[in-house]
């Protein structure tokens, strides 16, 4: 029998018992000699980080803990949290902190809740949404395979409870897979979309040792064609990391590949590895070469192309559309 720990000094990839009762692992993934190697280099200067700091950082702070809300950024371990946070704006996290995935690139930590839901989150985060003043929202979750729709009701429940809170406010919802369905989608535009995102992470041949074996290269792409056909006006939206040992000619593809099921806006940006039991870096990729992708797309036909080092998929998301890329 395996002896969990208690949460408060959980190491990354050890397992532990979370305050819903699940049994889970930290950062998502146990130490492996497969994601053993050490990044390519030491990280470059253009990737420097600005620290947490001001009076918006310390509210958006405190406003995600009365309400215990999750965030993507503090899960994720996202470079962009003191800038974000410190700008007032939060990507909310919703259905708890235990993904049923163990994607080789992510830090959100894995585990099965067992059905576990928590019923005041729509109430609490269209409050938070509120307190924060909050023009755009971006919401993202876990994968919930535990639940039989993926929590996708659940997921549209918290973004009719923004609209009725927050009549003017935006949402973008960046989901998971729903294993495929078409259904699930649909539930999801229904609750009335500015912007319906999912990611497609990395180019076709990389996605099994990067992604999931329940996440699918195709499958993404299906679902992201299903939502613009489902719901025309709405935006649709995808997100690539660089870094992990895909070609030019593979983004090239993959971009063309994105087109093809008729998404809206592409963005890209460098993986950072969150703990050594991750991928390693194979890459670092400049800022001339980003600059070079992103005029590769808009060239191929995107709406818009965000692209930079520290870009990440909810990245300034209220400014996708300034076709500036937002203001880098």
């Amino acid at each position: 029998m395996t002896k969990m720990i208690p949460i408060a000094r959980v190491p990354s990839g050890a397992k532990f018992i979370n305050a819903q009762g699940a049994k889970a692992v930290k950062d998502g993934l146990r130490p492996s000699e497969v994601n053993a190697a050490r990044d390519c280099a030491p990280k470059p200067h253009w990737l420097r980080i600005r620290p947490a700091s001001g009076g918006h950082y310390f509210q958006v702070q405190d406003i995600v803990r009365t309400h215990s809300l999750n965030t993507v950024c503090a899960e994720s371990k996202c470079p962009n949290i003191g800038e974000c946070w410190g700008r007032g704006t939060a990507t909310l996290m919703l259905m708890g902190a235990v993904c049923t995935r163990a994607c080789r690139f992510c830090s959100v930590d894995t585990g099965n809740p067992h059905g576990w839901l928590d019923r005041n989150e729509p109430a609490a985060v269209a409050e938070a949404v509120a307190l924060m003043d909050l023009k755009y929202v971006v919401l993202t979750s876990v994968d919930r395979d535990d639940l039989a729709d993926g929590g996708a009701g659940h997921y549209a429940a918290c973004i009719r409870a923004i609209h009725e809170r927050s009549p003017e406010t935006a949402v973008e919802a960046l989901t998971p897979d729903f294993r495929g369905s078409f259904r699930c989608v649909e539930k999801i535009l229904d609750a009335a979309l500015t912007t319906f995102a999912q990611n497609i992470e990395t180019v076709e041949r990389l996605t099994h040792p990067v992604r999931d074996a329940r996440a699918g290269y195709r499958q993404t792409l299906d679902l992201l064609a299903h939502a613009k056909q489902y719901a025309p006006g709405v935006i649709t939206k995808t997100s690539m990391m660089l870094g992990l040992g895909e070609t030019d000619e593979e983004i090239a593809q993959a971009m063309d590949d994105i087109l093809a099921a008729d998404v809206d806006v592409l963005t890209m940006g460098q993986y950072l590895r969150p703990t050594l039991n991750h991928l390693p870096v194979r890459r670092f990729v400049t800022p001339e070469q980003f600059k070079a992708y992103r005029e590769l797309g808009l060239s191929k036909g995107f709406r818009e192309v965000v692209a930079g080092p520290l870009v990440r998929s909810s990245y300034r998301a209220e400014q996708v559309l300034e076709k500036d890329n937002v203001g880098l």
